[in-house]
């Protein structure tokens, strides 16, 4: 799967929950976009889309506090 495969899945199901435009490196959580209850369904997401587990370790704001770092953190996951 490439990155743009990656970020526009991860995009997709953003925009099911956020009503605003996300750039690929705005920060989801200081924006207020995102809290801590819908990090966990991303959480899910991640993990149920893209076939990867999210262990205990993985659960750091850095991992998933940009789109790029999200997809980032799928591709480390993913090899």
């Amino acid at each position: 799967m490439t990155t743009t495969d990656i970020l526009e899945k991860t995009k997709s199901f953003l925009a099911q929950f956020i009503s605003v435009q996300v750039g690929n490196d705005d920060d989801l959580f200081a924006s207020g976009l995102v809290n801590s209850l819908f990090a966990m369904q991303l959480v899910l997401f991640v993990e149920k889309e893209f076939g990867v587990k999210v262990e205990n370790d993985d659960l750091d704001y850095d991992n998933f506090r940009t789109l790029n770092a999200i997809v980032g953190f799928i591709q480390r996951k993913m090899k």
